[in-house]
């Protein structure tokens, strides 16, 4: 198996193989225990977690290339739609020192959220719907350093929105937002569909730092990387 090393861009990241088979992995926080089936390799005192591009959206931007994802080990991180844990884990190993808010809408998925983030005391589980931030403000302490959607509904640019204008830092805050033109509208074209959604966003006072294609990865699938300077 070629070498673990260090991400050369990205704190907390790791990876093996030359570029074009480049592996991703973080430093398992819960050793011994996989949440999604995923691959673990000891190398002494360390264990690795493989990271699947194909299961992990953020993980598949990295794969495409993202200029940065602004996550590092003192990150205060806002995770929407944090669904089971998938991606949730893995930033739970690079956010070390930070910590991560999981709003998730299903209980079911809460209930394996809690789970699977049972021994990762940086991960605090919020069973509500993201549409509605005030019901869930009372439960974070403090504005975040980064939002983290991935909301698969009509108005997803919407919901995003209203939990930047609630909860993220300003100016210095960013979001990484998981843009699936199906959940938005089944007939437009995927990349009409895009540009009307990052319009919707700049018109709202966002500034878009980076737009990576995740296709290859999850069909019909952008990242948009952004901050929030002023309402417009």
């Amino acid at each position: 198996m070629a070498r673990i090393r260090r991400h050369p861009k990205f704190d907390g990241i790791y990876q093996s193989g030359p570029s074009n088979l480049m592996r991703l992995y973080t430093l398992n926080l819960d050793r011994n225990k996989t949440i999604y089936g995923e691959r673990l390799i000891d190398e002494g005192e360390k264990q690795y977690r493989e990271w699947n591009p194909y299961r992990s959206k953020l993980a598949a931007t990295i794969k495409a290339n993202a200029r940065k994802i602004f996550l590092d080990r003192n990150s205060r991180l806002l995770y929407l739609g944090a669904s089971s844990g998938t991606t949730v884990s893995h930033c739970s190993d690079i956010l070390t020192n930070g910590i991560i808010y999981g709003v998730e809408f299903s209980p079911r998925s809460l209930r394996e959220l809690v789970q699977n983030c049972a021994d990762r005391p940086n991960v605090i589980p919020i069973l509500a719907d993201a549409n509605h931030p005030y019901e869930y403000s009372s439960l974070i302490s403090d504005r975040v350093d980064v939002i983290y959607q991935d909301v698969a509904q009509p108005n997803q640019t919407e919901i995003l929105i209203k939990n930047i204008h609630r909860f993220l830092k300003p100016k210095e805050g960013k979001f990484i937002y998981t843009i699936k033109s199906r959940s938005i509208d089944t007939t437009a074209s995927p990349k009409q569909i895009f540009a009307q959604e990052i319009t919707k966003l700049e018109k709202a006072g966002m500034q878009i730092l980076d737009n990576v294609s995740i296709n290859r990865f999850q069909t019909d699938h952008t990242v948009i990387f952004g901050r929030f300077i002023e309402k417009k």
